[in-house]
């Protein structure tokens, strides 16, 4: 019996299909391979993150002096009313999933298929703060994936409290304005621990865009989703966790760059 013979054009299909997926899974296994080290993280606080530099790049660019105003604060001294807030604004799994939240990637890709674009991000909070440390904000599917993996690390290497300790000194919260403390003192003149509901909400609703929506002067959308959040905050109770103790902050080696689509480029 005769071998089957398939169509020329099927088996340049095939081939290409098995070259695409080989140089696939090997770019996955670099990236996989070349990560950053995050646990550095478990007590030491990094300088400045990715997003840090591509903000300093733009003043520059833009001829002003890059200005950074920010101050850490250890996971017990940063109000539950903040923590309440961000966790029912940002991800409110937070605690029960591993750093990827598959309901909300689903959700997303939903979203984006039927827009025609990649709008909606699905982040959780373990994610956002992989890219704010290491990526650039780019809507870039191959940033995605490190951004994935990154997240997928930290969480295996980091206590749930240090992420959130991390992310609520790290977030952007305005020009210049990085963490919670920072964020509590430029615009209502207390400290982190001292946020009421109100001023919380606030603040936690200017996530989305901390240069378009201002605490200082928030506009009738982010008075609606102050609203909106201050009715979900008492579902959510954060637990009463045993922080790693402050450690005296030290730099921390320079955060990596990690390839081209990935990376600021020197400059989230």
């Amino acid at each position: 019996m005769a071998p089957v013979r398939f169509p020329r054009w099927l088996r340049w299909l095939g081939t290409g299909a098995l070259v695409s997926a080989l140089a696939l899974h090997a770019c996955l296994s670099y990236s996989w391979i070349t990560l950053p080290d995050v646990r550095v993280l478990r007590r030491d606080y990094p300088h400045k993150t990715a997003f840090m530099r591509l903000r300093e790049d733009e003043a520059r660019r833009d001829g002003k002096t890059p200005k950074t105003t920010q101050r850490w604060v250890s996971y017990d001294r940063i109000a539950p009313t903040l923590k309440r807030a961000v966790l029912v604004t940002e991800d409110a799994a937070f605690w029960e999933h591993d750093g990827v939240d598959l309901s909300e990637i689903k959700a997303s890709m939903e979203t984006n298929w039927m827009r025609g674009s990649f709008l909606r991000g699905g982040s959780t909070i373990t994610q956002q703060l992989a890219k704010n440390l290491y990526l650039s904000p780019t809507r870039n599917p191959y940033r995605k994936i490190v951004e994935l993996m990154i997240a997928r690390r930290m969480e295996a290497e980091l206590p749930k409290a240090r992420i959130f300790e991390l992310y609520l000194n790290l977030i952007e919260w305005g020009d210049g304005v990085w963490g919670a403390e920072a964020a509590a003192r430029t615009y209502f003149g207390v400290s982190a621990a001292e946020l009421s509901q109100q001023q919380a909400a606030l603040l936690a609703g200017a996530i989305i865009n901390p240069r378009i929506y201002s605490p200082a002067r928030p506009n009738a959308r982010l008075m609606r989703r102050q609203q909106i959040i201050l009715g979900r905050m008492g579902d959510m109770t954060p637990p009463v966790l045993t922080p790693l103790p402050i450690p005296q902050i030290q730099t921390s080696p320079a955060l990596p760059n990690l390839g081209p689509g990935a990376t600021l480029g020197g400059g989230s």
